[in-house]
């Protein structure tokens, strides 16, 4: 751990910029990626369809909503995390970390129950009215997409 430290204390900026950034970028990618594989096999399911894109389009903002949480909550624990190393207090870092952790549940777990009451209001509001058909898809979507929230939310923080 301590040559780690020493690492971050030495190494020329670009080269931790690249070492730390490129895993960041990739995950963020792969997120990316993760949406448009949807639409791309949601469009070719005959049973699908239009209705079935709409469907994923009028849900995914939620998604979005819940890794703005999770980075806000990950993003402020490193940041806090390198002050407390730099500074050497290894037990507020330590704390820190839990913290956002324990941070993230929570907040995983009030997502997904503000989403499981707020349902219906929340698919109209992104657009889920346009047709029956694909509020009922959206409807379907959700639940199961809000089911996973706070695992997200805990592995995106």
């Amino acid at each position: 751990m301590e040559h780690t430290n020493q690492i971050l204390g030495t190494e020329r900026i670009g080269k931790l910029m690249a070492q730390y950034a490129v895993p960041c970028v990739i995950s963020l990618l792969v997120g990316a990626l993760y949406n448009i594989v949807d639409q791309f096999f949601i469009a070719n399911a005959s049973y699908l369809g239009s209705y079935g894109n709409a469907a994923n389009t009028v849900v995914f903002p939620l998604t979005v909503i819940a890794l703005a949480i999770a980075v806000m909550i990950g993003d402020g624990c490193c940041a806090f995390v390198s002050i407390c190393l730099g500074r050497k207090e290894q037990g507020a870092a330590t704390k820190s970390v839990g913290n956002a952790i324990t941070m993230s549940v929570i907040s995983g777990v009030a997502l997904t129950i503000l989403y499981l009451v707020f349902q219906s209001p929340l698919i109209t509001m992104f657009g889920g009215t346009v047709n029956e058909q694909t509020f009922s898809y959206a409807r379907e979507y959700f639940f199961y997409i809000t089911l996973g929230i706070p695992f997200y939310v805990f592995g995106q923080a």
